[in-house]
């Protein structure tokens, strides 16, 4: 079974554009990122999912320089610039993670993969997601390619194409949906880049957590957090934006 990390990235983000390729300490948020996948020890690959556009150059010059694998594709359909991507790495399970999670945690990401692939004749998807307790940066999906496939051939709503899950998770009756729960509730956190405000405090993070450890973890961001209790307030009135969910 081949295990693919897709990670789909573009600079023409609505509220940040240009945020992936965004520099803190010298390096764009996407290399940490890229960093932090590489750490993950139970996928295969890691694969960008970004566009054809030549806006998205940058993105792919980066990956050569970095030596991950990308994929091109639609901009707007990006459920098959998805499903193109695990096609191109020939995945069994495709694991999804954004492009603005920088601080996101390799063994976060492990444990979703682990509870897929031992309950994988139980649940069709799994996610740390959807039932929310994780801070939001740490997401993470896990689902087999087949069921990729199929919302790549019957999807028509909108939402479902730029957001590539939807079909699967709005459609319980058709998939089993399994859960991974933190042990406490931290999904007041905001730990993604969507925003300035957003990026002020993911850079502040950076800033600190690189200094202790680049291979920081969820429990070191929560440390910095707690010894900045101003921190949260920075992003904390940015709403995150609906997906149809």
């Amino acid at each position: 079974m081949t295990t693919a990390i897709i990670v789909q990235a573009r600079m023409t983000s609505t509220r940040l554009p240009g945020k992936v390729l965004k520099p803190v300490l010298d390096k764009p948020l996407l290399a940490y990122q890229i960093e932090r996948l590489k750490r993950v020890k139970t996928a295969n690959s890691i694969v960008i999912a970004t566009t054809e556009n030549d806006s998205d150059d940058p993105i792919v010059e980066l990956c050569k320089a970095l030596e991950v694998d990308y994929f091109r594709g639609s901009e707007q359909d990006v459920l098959s610039r998805y499903y193109g991507a695990a096609q191109a790495a020939q995945a069994d399970i495709v694991v999804r993670v954004t492009s603005d999670c920088p601080l996101i945690d390799p063994e976060v990401i492990d444990e979703v993969i682990q509870v897929y692939v031992a309950e994988c004749d139980r649940y069709d998807y799994v996610s740390n997601a959807l039932k929310r307790t994780y801070p939001r940066g740490m997401d993470t999906e896990v689902l087999p390619t087949w069921a990729l496939e199929q919302a790549y051939r019957e999807a028509t709503e909108p939402p479902e194409r730029e957001h590539v899950t939807p079909f699967i998770y709005n459609h319980p009756e058709r998939y089993s949906l399994g859960h991974v729960i933190y042990s406490e509730d931290l999904s007041h956190h905001r730990w993604t880049v969507d925003t300035p405000e957003d990026f002020e405090l993911i850079k502040r993070m950076l800033e600190e957590l690189y200094s202790l450890s680049p291979k920081f973890d969820l429990q070191d961001c929560l440390r910095v957090i707690e010894s900045h209790p101003d921190w949260s307030a920075i992003n904390g009135h940015i709403e995150q934006k609906l997906y149809g969910i």
